[in-house]
């Protein structure tokens, strides 16, 4: 889920590359009605969309019987700590800053959760 084109192509490149299929989803609430039509390994999302934001979609994931195990990695600029503890507090399993971003650091953490 990530509203911006260009992120959301970049992500979409590197997962594909990689052998993952994607679905994809212009913002959070896109993502959860998607969610609960395909089954999928793993969610990466952005934090700041509109509709629903990352923390919100975090939240419905883990709220859900049907998608609480689903890991979830949030992609995004928010790099204070408030932001990452927010960002944990929802319930995602990691929490990737853009600035910081290496793709074969998403893709590791990737694996770690669908093995």
């Amino acid at each position: 889920a990530e509203d911006s084109v260009t992120s959301r192509t970049l992500l979409k490149n590197i997962l594909e590359g990689a052998g993952y299929a994607v679905l994809t989803a212009v913002d959070g609430q896109e993502a959860l009605s998607r969610l609960r039509e395909e089954p999928v390994e793993a969610v990466v999302s952005d934090v700041e969309m509109p509709r629903m934001n990352g923390f919100d979609l975090t939240r419905a994931i883990r709220q859900d019987e049907k998608l609480k195990h689903v890991p979830v990695i949030l992609v995004t600029s928010l790099d204070s700590r408030k932001d990452r503890e927010k960002g944990l507090e929802s319930g995602a399993d990691a929490y990737i800053v853009k600035s910081s971003f290496d793709q074969s650091s998403l893709l590791d953490v990737l694996e770690r959760f669908t093995g």
